[in-house]
């Protein structure tokens, strides 16, 4: 069975986990199509944060305190930094992280894609699937923010969640670059391949939305054979970690498993879900067009998160009996 996830950062990378211990005991093969449009350079340097999140979480590396970041980190260039009042100094880049950077930066600079750039950096941390950025070329979150003056400017999602803590009147997110970007390598061919796609239960918003934007994608899954079953990321009415509320706030969405289902739509009706895979207390969402089951959500243990992916795999495969049938 060939499965492939698209996925953020944080939460994308425990889901992912859970997907790589059920390859391990079935023979599956994981696909992970990741975020980049929380990506950045700051000191002349490419910051991929949902990529090493992913890399670091699954290659063993991941601090899980923080929850983000090296395990044994030390900051001494940002502590140095600092002292030279080189701003950014609202973000942070320790030691270990650096090192990440360099490599990635001298290999784009080189002419190397982000998607090869990846793929020799997983040399390093095994993480025993196929990670592929959403695209190679340049994709952004950018927030339109209100101005003190009472106009709108627009700042880099990294300096509205990090430096603000989304805190500011925010209008709306765009997805810069997106329209003229192209899949990366790898990414349709892997779609195209599926027996199914998981929508891990990252934020809609900022880190599904920004790989749909890539032209191509959302049609590749639209319109490819393989059931696409998505998994909740609100376990009631909050999130289960991060600020997904908050950013689903700005489109006016509820913050429901309900109300991120219909954010993403029913395949039928032009959107992405054949299943969507609630917490038991949700066990009331519906949605038209869309198989709706309920199973324990909350990403507690490798255990529990392979049950998760079980079950959502379990649920492409109703679905897809469904569609034969």
């Amino acid at each position: 069975m060939r499965i492939v996830v698209l996925s953020g950062g944080i939460g994308g990378a425990k889901f992912l986990v859970g997907a790589r211990a059920y390859a391990r005991r079935t023979g599956a093969e994981v696909t992970a199509v990741v975020n980049v449009g929380d990506d950045v350079m700051l000191h002349g340097l490419r910051i991929s944060p949902d990529l090493d999140s992913v890399m670091y979480t699954l290659g063993g590396g991941a601090d899980p305190e923080r929850g983000w970041g090296r395990v044994g980190e030390t900051w001494t260039v940002k502590e140095e930094l600092a002292a030279y009042q080189a701003e950014p100094t609202w973000f942070g880049l320790g030691d270990r992280d650096i090192a990440t950077h360099l490599v990635r930066t001298t290999m784009l600079n080189a002419g190397y894609p982000l998607s090869a750039v990846t793929e020799a950096l997983c040399v390093r941390w095994q993480p025993g699937i196929r990670m592929l950025p959403a695209t190679d070329d340049r994709l952004e979150t950018h927030v339109v923010v209100s101005d003190p003056d009472g106009g709108e400017r627009a700042i880099h999602f990294q300096e509205w969640w990090v430096r603000h803590r989304g805190a500011l009147p925010t209008h709306r997110f765009v997805f810069v670059g997106a329209a003229e970007a192209t899949p990366a390598a790898g990414v349709p061919e892997a779609v195209a391949a599926a027996d199914v796609v998981l929508i891990a239960p990252s934020n809609p918003v900022v880190s599904i939305a920004p790989i749909l934007a890539v032209p191509g994608v959302r049609a590749a899954l639209v319109d490819g054979p393989a059931p696409v079953v998505g998994v909740s990321p609100i376990i009631g009415d909050a999130p289960v970690r991060g600020m997904a509320d908050r950013c689903l706030a700005v489109l006016g969405t509820p913050c429901t498993a309900g109300g991120v289902a219909g954010l993403y739509g029913a395949r039928r009706d032009g959107g992405l879900l054949d299943g969507w895979l609630v917490d038991d207390v949700d066990a009331d969402t519906r949605l038209d067009g869309v198989e709706v089951r309920a199973a324990p959500l909350w990403m507690s243990d490798e255990v529990a998160t392979e049950a998760m992916v079980a079950a959502a795999v379990e649920l492409a495969a109703a679905g897809r009996t469904e569609v034969a049938g």
